[in-house]
């Protein structure tokens, strides 16, 4: 099954729900980044709620996600559009922690003391961040914790990643419900899906045994339901050679011109994904010529 979201409408069109499956997503991730089981969980989880919250929005515009925990993971960044694209990474890949039950502690490399920032960049406004401290460092409560107070919307997020003994990722997915306008005056609405939500199976259970993101709105929701869209989803990192070339002009020009005269080769890597760019002497004269007007 390929990594896809699924949007419904629900009881009536009191609630908006978002089903997502980002197994294969999330292991690239892991791929690129060597993560640790622990720091795979918690960037699969960061990776899968940012890629549904930019599935909120329409058009050209971009989304990132920074959660700084004071946890040995380091924090994790993501970045994602409305197309279904996301890319990210934590701060110290090579961290593991598990529970006494065996279950790998999340809250406890991200750490509960910190916050979750979000900022936007809708390509038609300012751009905007809105921050809101985070609750256990599990991800999900932090999210949920985030569009109460900070977007006003009363939500629920459920996330999951399974790790194999290999460290590869067995299933990873995850869903965020919100209340529309008019729900919360509906007492006995609220308590239908909070006892459905209380009695759902792990996401990441779910998606091991094959369920779809159909098949987990459809175990919240009882079908009632109408789908209303669908999402494919990739890993995807928009980085270039160009967009790092023209950072490095922005070293000035008496910088650019030490590294000639000391005959430098730099070495620039890509956070997201890892890529490598390579620049040479000719390549920081051809800076100087070409962005920054003059030539040694």
């Amino acid at each position: 099954m390929k990594d896809y979201l699924v949007k419904a409408y629900a009881f009536d069109g009191f609630v908006r729900i978002y089903g997502a499956k980002t197994t294969d997503l999330v292991e690239e991730a892991r791929l690129k980044h060597d993560t640790w089981p622990a720091a795979t969980a918690a960037l699969g989880r960061v990776l899968t709620a940012s890629v549904i919250m930019g599935a909120m929005y329409k058009g050209d515009m971009e989304l990132s996600i920074r959660i700084d925990g004071n946890g040995p993971l380091g924090g994790v960044v993501a970045t994602t559009n409305a197309l279904g694209e996301v890319r990210g990474y934590v701060g110290n890949p090579h961290v593991h922690m598990s529970t006494n039950a065996n279950k790998l502690a999340v809250g406890a490399v991200v750490g509960k003391d910190g916050f979750i920032h979000v900022t936007k960049n809708l390509k038609v406004r300012d751009i905007y961040t809105s921050s809101a401290a985070l609750q256990t460092g599990e991800i999900g409560d932090d999210f949920a914790y985030y569009f109460a107070s900070s977007e006003q919307v009363p939500s629920s997020v459920g996330l999951g990643v399974l790790v194999n003994d290999d460290n590869s990722v067995k299933a990873s997915g995850g869903f965020i419900l919100q209340l529309l306008p008019g729900a919360q005056s509906k007492p006995d609405l609220i308590d239908e899906i909070e006892n459905n939500i209380k009695n759902l199976r792990p996401i990441s259970d779910l998606i091991r045994e094959g369920y779809s993101p159909e098949m987990i709105i459809n175990e919240i929701t009882k079908g009632k339901h109408e789908f209303v869209e669908y999402l494919d989803l990739k890993y995807a990192c928009d980085c270039t050679r160009d967009r790092f070339a023209r950072g490095l002009t922005s070293l000035g020009k008496d910088e650019l011109q030490s590294m000639i005269d000391n005959n430098l080769t730099i070495e620039t890597v890509c956070h997201f994904c890892q890529t490598k760019y390579f620049f040479t002497i000719d390549d920081f004269k051809a800076l100087q010529k070409e962005t920054l007007g003059y030539s040694s």
